[in-house]
């Protein structure tokens, strides 16, 4: 029997559809100087897959004097310019599943914590129908690692979060996945998502097809009944 796809698939967008989080990186580190202060790599990495405001709080604790909006703006106007001059930097094979999902008619949502008008940007980039919805960092109630993003996004597609897979990077990314009762797959990528839960973790998306995701699905499905039986 041929495993049955889940009714949506939702994508994290920072680290695991683009590798924008170098641009981030290079948007912070001068930003935090031009206040006399350092930013190491380690810090850089603790914000990773946080919402903006909470990212912004943490710039504030390493010296910089700009309210949380005004960092927040500044931070997503650079990347957004790095985008604009370099073009849509897509995780190996994240670009070639999306597209066979969509081909397979999966509904498929963004979930990030991006504002809104930097997931659009990449959206528009993209040369096909990519998403049926974004839910964006000034959409959510609540930031990851808390389960609203996803949340929200299962009920505007009109899907139970168990029949979502969700695709992550980030620890607080796959925290909000799993909280929010989605099948949560890692795809690391400046972090070890070792530990976190995640339903299962693969090193990459590339060479991943549909089928990859209907197995996914089935083996989770699978377990589920399994425990129940237990």
């Amino acid at each position: 029997m041929t495993a049955s796809l889940p009714t949506a698939v939702l994508w994290d967008m920072d680290g695991t559809l683009v590798d924008t989080e170098p641009y981030w990186m290079a948007a912070e580190t001068p930003l935090v100087e031009s206040y006399g202060g350092t930013w190491s790599h380690e810090q850089a990495l603790s914000v990773v897959g946080l919402g903006l405001d909470d990212s912004a709080r943490i710039l504030q604790s390493a010296g910089v004097r700009m309210a949380t909006h005004e960092i927040v703006d500044l931070l997503t106007a650079r990347v957004m310019t790095a985008l604009g001059e370099q073009g849509i930097p897509f995780r190996p094979g994240a670009r070639e599943l999306l597209a066979d999902l969509r081909a397979a008619g999966v509904k498929s949502a963004l979930v990030t914590m991006s504002m809104r008008r930097m997931a659009t940007t990449v959206v528009d980039l993209i040369d096909f129908d990519a998403f049926d919805l974004i839910i964006a960092g000034d959409d959510a109630t609540r930031p990851k690692p808390f389960p609203d993003p996803y949340l929200q996004a299962c009920a505007a597609l009109g899907v139970p979060p168990e029949e979502t897979v969700a695709i992550e990077d980030s620890p607080n990314g796959l925290r909000s996945a799993i909280a929010a009762g989605t099948i949560a797959l890692g795809v690391p990528h400046m972090v070890s998502l070792t530990g976190v839960g995640a339903a299962a973790l693969w090193p990459t998306l590339e060479g991943r097809v549909a089928a990859d995701i209907a197995a996914l699905h089935a083996g989770h499905a699978r377990q589920i009944r399994e425990d129940a039986a237990q």
